[in-house]
């Protein structure tokens, strides 16, 4: 019999980033539609009780979601709607959030959470943190935590950044981009930051004040600010300059939609980098007020993806097992960004209790490693995909090294094409410790994939398609990893939860990133 610092589970998701707690509501939905009984399901969360569940998109406050892009001729030609054919239970979770198109209020989302949880039947528990593991062979049979409990079950998902459980049960993780064998090489991380009181109509005007200024070379206090934030470079400049015009010499103002905000030119940036004194470089400065992506919240609020800051793989990990609590200097530039912002309007500036990691290295030993050429061949075949997903090669602040890496090796570019590919989860079942997947921006992604497969909606529709396997493992006396797509396929399709599938081959890129990634990637 179990001692009261012992408990037992079928299935404990650890970390409480979205994509794993879908897993473990879709986990508790299928063991409970084949049983008729709830199952023992566990939730163990890094985040404070004090504060919400949801991982990044929660306590870190990203708001501006980033959605499926698909282009329009292909919308059309499918009669798919605008962000294409979302996973089922994410789109019920944005529903449930009040998701108009893009901006996710972070209290809709925990509230939203914790209900689909309860009503699936998973128990939480928070502020952990691993002391030990204890294995059974290869599979992982418990998590003893830092506070004295034991907890055990049979199959178990992991769902943090870092793939910090996996670590932990012995599998080897790959650090930075040491996939292009750069392992200190790392995309920035973020800390978002809410604005109340200063309208859209003023900060329009804001923009296009500067705008006019900066683009207008006989101002020349404009030109000296611009020529600041440049580092006296006159070429960045220039190139800054034209950034702030469409190709038809039109101003480039900002994108007002129904719930968000697209600041297409530097502008904005340009004049805060000029009252910092700072060059508008995250090489050079660290960190920086980059053009931001800006979600409109109920009640005045405005939710800023903006503000970025320069780190190596090493401290991408850090921060990752810290619980990605903001480091001192960039809480620092966050008080002069409040400055700044007060300065033109805003009556508050509040930053998110967390960062928004965008990637912190890659797990290995998976059973099907994804590649960004796989992705631009349209990913998983059609009769065994879980839906389908398509966004470009998203590497917002770079990867340091990789284009002399490229041009060493004979390559021009490090840029290609958007994939448009379908959904599958053997990138996340992991051989080695196979009651145990990864669902994450730390999933089994070589080369460039993890930078569209780091994506919060596509991770959604793998960690619903998980939460299947588990439950299909479970009740067959399987490991998760022997749980294959197309099992996974006739549960979605039998319960009408399986999306439009419209995978995408575009051959020819597939090729260029192929020879690209056979040369580069080291693993």
């Amino acid at each position: 019999m179990a001692s009261n610092q012992e408990r037992s589970y079928d299935v404990i998701g650890f970390g409480d980033e979205v994509p794993g707690i879908l897993a473990l509501i879709a986990a508790g939905k299928e063991y409970r539609r084949r049983t008729g009984k709830y199952p023992r399901i566990l939730l163990m969360s890094k985040g404070s009780k004090h504060e919400g569940v949801g991982g990044h998109l929660v306590r870190g406050g990203l708001a501006y979601l980033d959605r499926c892009q698909i282009p329009r001729n292909l919308r059309k030609s499918l009669k798919l709607g605008t962000f294409g054919s979302p996973p089922t239970l994410y789109k019920e979770f944005l529903q449930r959030s009040g998701v108009t198109l893009i901006a996710l209020d972070p209290r809709k989302a925990d509230a939203a959470l914790k209900k689909m949880m309860q009503e699936a039947g998973v128990a939480l528990i928070r502020e952990v943190k691993i002391a030990s593991v204890i294995k059974d062979g290869p599979k992982l049979a418990g998590i003893k935590l830092a506070r004295g409990e034991t907890y055990f079950a049979k199959q178990f998902i992991d769902s943090t950044v870092n793939g910090e459980l996996a670590q932990a049960a012995g599998v080897r993780k790959l650090k930075g981009f040491n996939t292009f064998g750069l392992p200190e090489s790392e995309l920035p991380v973020t800390l978002v930051f809410e604005t109340e009181g200063l309208s859209i109509r003023r900060l329009k005007q804001v923009e296009y004040a500067y705008l006019k200024r900066f683009a207008n070379p006989a101002d020349q206090e404009a030109q000296r600010w611009l020529k600041q934030a440049a580092g006296s470079d006159a070429q960045f400049a220039e190139r800054l300059r034209k950034n702030m015009r469409d190709p038809r010499g039109n101003l480039k103002t900002m994108w007002v939609g129904k719930d968000y905000i697209d600041i297409r030119s530097p502008a904005l940036s340009v004049a805060y980098h000029s009252f910092r004194g700072k060059t508008f470089s995250l090489a050079k400065s660290g960190v920086i007020l980059d053009e931001g992506n800006v979600a409109i919240l109920p009640g005045g609020r405005l939710s800023w993806n903006a503000l970025l800051c320069k780190v190596n793989g090493s401290e991408a990990e850090e921060l990752a097992q810290g619980g990605a609590k903001p480091s001192a200097k960039i809480l620092e530039e966050m008080n002069f960004v409040e400055t700044w912002l007060k300065g033109f309007g805003a009556k508050a500036v509040k930053p998110a209790s967390e960062l928004y990691i965008r990637h912190a290295g890659n797990i290995t030993g998976v059973v099907d490693p994804l590649y960004g050429s796989q992705m631009l061949l349209g990913g998983t075949p059609n009769w065994s995909a879980l839906g389908t997903f398509g966004y470009h090669f998203d590497v917002r602040g770079g990867i340091e090294g990789l284009g002399n890496r490229a041009s060493q090796n004979g390559f021009k570019s490090v840029s290609f094409s958007k994939p448009i590919f379908n959904i599958g989860i053997q990138h996340a079942q992991i051989k080695a410790v196979p009651n145990l997947a990864v669902v994450s921006p730390g999933s089994g992604f070589q080369g460039f994939a993890s930078s569209a497969g780091r994506i919060v909606e596509f991770n959604a529709g793998v960690g619903q398609a998980l939460g299947i396997a588990a439950i299909t493992a479970l009740l067959s006396g399987r490991n998760l990893s022997n749980v294959s797509n197309s099992e996974v396929r006739k549960v979605l399709l039998s319960t009408k939860q399986l999306p439009r599938v419209y995978g995408y081959a575009n051959n020819n890129e597939a090729k260029k990133l192929k020879n690209f990634e056979s040369l580069l990637v080291l693993v």
